[in-house]
């Protein structure tokens, strides 16, 4: 059964006032948080475990100076949190850190109406969207159709793996739907097996670290 945008509810600015509109969750498989870690280039011994709140607090008061992150062992599966930031999104960044694995990400930007989601696997781009504010898409014969074709940045080839999963989103979300309400957390599922809960941000504890901004 597919979920609707009333099972996302939980993902709110009331709930999650600092997170919820501005954040990037990025799922890599197979490795640990300390081996994530390192692949971003941050020694391991510069990281402390935090809660979801101390890494919000950590992310925000450095926020000048680095991208803060917390990775989290799930499963086969280590789940990269970031308030505010965009390392699961910058190609740089994740061509290398899905080398020999799967890596997929959503980021989501309220002040400027930013939707973004990769899925890479071993430093190949199988699929992604970069949907700003008045830009959207719908589902037309398994590609993504674009309001404005003529924009760059777009992944039009829709891959059998998420076929499926996109139609039935089209039959269930209104058009134009954002897809942080709920479309964006069902195609990650739909590729990592795991489903994003509110237990799973709130009780976990985080390997935190930073890396430098670019100047």
């Amino acid at each position: 059964m597919i979920a609707t945008p009333d099972d996302y509810s939980w993902f709110s600015r009331e709930r999650f006032p600092e997170l919820a509109d501005a954040y990037c969750f990025t799922y890599v498989r197979g490795l640990t948080p300390e081996e994530l870690v390192t692949r971003l280039g941050v020694r391991v011994e510069d990281c402390s475990r935090m809660t979801l709140d101390e890494l919000i607090q950590y992310s925000y008061s450095r926020f000048d100076e680095r991208e803060a992150f917390g990775a989290v062992a799930v499963g086969d599966w280590v789940l990269l949190v970031e308030p505010n930031g965009a390392l699961g999104v910058t190609e740089k960044i994740i061509m290398p850190l899905s080398a020999g694995t799967r890596l997929v990400s959503h980021f989501y930007l309220e002040v400027k109406g930013m939707d973004y989601f990769h899925w890479l696997d071993d430093g190949k781009i199988r699929f992604e969207f970069q949907y700003q504010e008045g830009y959207s898409h719908w589902l037309e014969d398994g590609k993504i159709q674009l309001l404005f074709p003529h924009q760059e940045g777009y992944s039009e080839e829709m891959p059998d793996e998420l076929a499926e999963t996109m139609e039935r989103i089209d039959s269930v979300y209104p058009p134009l739907a954002d897809l942080y309400e709920g479309p964006a957390f069902l195609l990650a599922e739909r590729l990592t097996g795991i489903t994003m809960t509110p237990q799973l941000l709130e009780e976990s504890t985080y390997l935190c670290g930073g890396v430098p901004r670019a100047r």
